[in-house]
């Protein structure tokens, strides 16, 4: 059997339904063209490179990562692999994005270890953007809280489980902050372009979209590649997200387990597909790691992988 990917006029028609609403408020989903072998979208307008610190993300180039500890621990945990991240992709001329999230707050059970909150989270994101001058990367629950994040980020996440929730969206899309929207586990890639639009309404064009793999019966996850050429469709830079697409969601009872033996796989299958990043959670102590430990990478094995994967890139890449 083959698999036809929907034309940039039917993304939605594959479903075999579009949305409907009576609402006055309905965002309709965006017509993709092209115009001289550059993406674009409804209106003819064409999307430019987005910068996030130094790195300035374009349509062929340069490969980066948004990487670091699922949760912040504590600031020494947290300024370690800070640390640690911006030696390596100094030494190895791979951008990054410093990601960990200050509250966790989707955890699996009640007694799980959330993070140290919002405001002393943000505290040692500063201190990480000022002691590596990396960029960083935190994902926001309510909307409440985006204001003061947008104070301090440099790219704020949607979670996948928040995806399709329009309010908490506008509110970080209308900061002008670059956002990152991480595809559900329950959503075609296809099933994204309601979320593009209502970020692209609101006039903020800096968006990333993060592939984390689909919902495989109960507890697995599985990861389709051609999701990457699907996202890519809508005109904006797609990251594969390698480290939850290998997790097991409650496959640890009360809580999720992993399989962090095939983040290797995965990502260097997804690189070759087309992704334009990686997003890798790691930890100095995965098996100690206060959150997600299981799907997390040591420090050990990630210099390794990254240099596959900018060989990869390199390659797949005119």
């Amino acid at each position: 059997m083959t698999f036809a990917k929907p034309s940039h006029n039917n993304i939605l028609d594959i479903a075999g339904k579009t949305e409907q609403s009576n609402s006055s408020n309905t965002l309709s989903c965006p017509e993709l063209k092209d115009h001289e072998g550059i993406r674009t979208v409804s209106g003819g307008e064409i999307m430019e490179p987005i910068q996030i610190g130094d790195l300035v993300i374009k349509e062929n180039g340069p490969f980066f990562i948004i990487a670091g500890p699922c949760v912040i621990e504590n600031e020494s945990v947290t300024l370690e692999v800070a640390r640690f991240l911006r030696k390596t992709g100094d030494e190895l001329g791979i951008p990054v994005i410093f990601k960990s999230s200050y509250d966790k707050a989707n955890r699996t059970s009640l007694d799980s270890f959330r993070g140290p909150g919002l405001e002393k989270g943000l505290q040692i994101l500063s201190r990480v953007k000022e002691e590596t001058g990396l960029p960083v990367l935190s994902d926001v629950h309510e909307r409440d809280q985006v204001e003061q994040a947008a104070a301090v980020l440099d790219v704020i996440q949607i979670p996948a489980f928040l995806c399709r929730q329009t309010d908490l969206i506008l509110a970080a899309a209308r900061t002008n902050v670059p956002i990152n929207i991480k595809k559900g586990q329950f959503l075609a890639p296809w099933d994204m372009a309601p979320a593009v639009e209502k970020v692209r309404s609101t006039g903020n064009h800096r968006l990333l979209l993060t592939e984390r793999g689909s919902a495989f019966g109960y507890n697995n996850l599985v990861v389709d590649m051609r999701s990457i050429a699907v996202l890519k469709d809508f005109g904006f830079p797609v990251i594969f997200d390698a480290t939850h697409s290998v997790q097991l969601p409650g496959g640890g009872g009360h809580c999720s387990s992993g399989q962090r033996e095939y983040v290797g796989n995965l990502a260097r299958a997804a690189v070759a597909a087309g992704a334009d990043g990686v997003f890798m959670e790691i930890h100095p102590s995965p098996d100690s790691a206060l959150c997600d430990g299981p799907n997390s990478l040591p420090l050990s094995d990630v210099r390794d992988l990254l240099q596959a994967l900018q060989a990869i890139y390199q390659v797949v890449r005119p």
